[in-house]
């Protein structure tokens, strides 16, 4: 059993980040192969900040009027 004062090495916190850069960097290699082959999707910043628009268009409408 492991002494409580050494650290493991995949719980250390680099690893923890390497890892999740890795994560990220496959999600984004990936995303650019769909969008290469044609099969691409609008990303949901994208749809958010449309939504965000039409909502501050609507309120500047009723606002304004």
């Amino acid at each position: 059993m492991a002494e409580p004062d050494e650290e493991r090495l995949e719980d250390s916190p680099e690893r923890v980040r390497q890892g999740w850069v890795n994560r990220r960097r496959e999600k984004i290699a990936a995303e650019i192969e769909r969008n290469r082959r044609g099969d691409y999707k609008v990303p949901t910043w994208v749809l958010a900040t449309i939504l965000l628009l039409v909502i501050a268009a609507w309120a500047a409408l009723v606002i304004l009027s």
